[in-house]
């Protein structure tokens, strides 16, 4: 998490960065609800005035806080991946890899739930002036998940790897990532938050077996 916690003081000079580092603690505290640009100042010890030289308003914040939460969701895949057993078959390794950044990504939820809700969230726009000259613009692009493409190549290994190589379709990927997200906000906010974590572990196996027969079936 980051080093700014509530009553330090604000002493070096990058003050983006520490406003950010504050951010990212209170959305781990409590999810993007929790970020509000005068609290991540009072947190680094400066003025609200201060934090609005570095950011517009609050969706600004939120924004960098979402693009630190899908960098950490998918760090946590790749050191899940990077402990996975190797295999001199192709689809055996495929299959391992797979398993552990599905795996690496309903952890992550779990263990940060207010982060994982966060890398997920819709920044506000900026209100004001700023806005309205820009409101016939194209929006800008979302920042690329990197969470999808480490599950997109996973499939993509897997599927070249079976009896009959081929690319795994674009509705499989997507159809993998709601399988695999849908889980996790389940698993944090919704109703299978109440399973013990013998049958939350049986929930996410069932679910990988899923993912792999219906690659293997396409």
């Amino acid at each position: 998490m980051a080093a700014i916690s509530g009553g330090k003081s604000y002493h070096h000079g990058d003050l983006r960065n520490a406003l950010v580092d504050a951010a990212v603690d209170l959305a781990a505290d409590g999810g993007p609800e929790r970020v509000v640009l005068r609290e991540a100042a009072r947190r680094v010890g400066v003025s609200p005035t201060a934090a609005y030289r570095h950011f517009d308003g609050q969706g600004e914040l939120l924004g960098a806080v979402k693009r630190h939460a899908q960098g950490a969701l998918a760090e946590a895949m790749e050191r899940a991946a990077s402990r996975a057993p190797g295999s001199d078959d192709p689809a055996l390794a495929a299959e391992c890899r797979l398993a552990a950044l599905v795996r690496g990504y309903v952890a992550f939820a779990l263990a940060e739930p207010g982060l994982y809700r966060a890398a997920f969230c819709t920044p506000r726009p900026p209100c004001g002036m700023g806005w309205l000259a820009g409101a016939g613009a194209e929006p800008a692009a979302e920042p690329e998940v990197r969470a999808f493409a480490l599950l997109t190549e996973a499939l993509a290994a897997l599927a070249a790897a079976g009896p009959a190589p081929r690319p795994a379709a674009p509705d499989v990927q997507a159809a993998a990532w709601s399988a695999v997200h849908g889980l996790s906000l389940l698993l944090v906010d919704g109703p299978l938050r109440r399973l013990p974590a013998g049958r939350r572990d049986g929930v996410v196996e069932r679910t990988l077996a899923m993912l792999v027969s219906g690659v293997r079936a396409d």
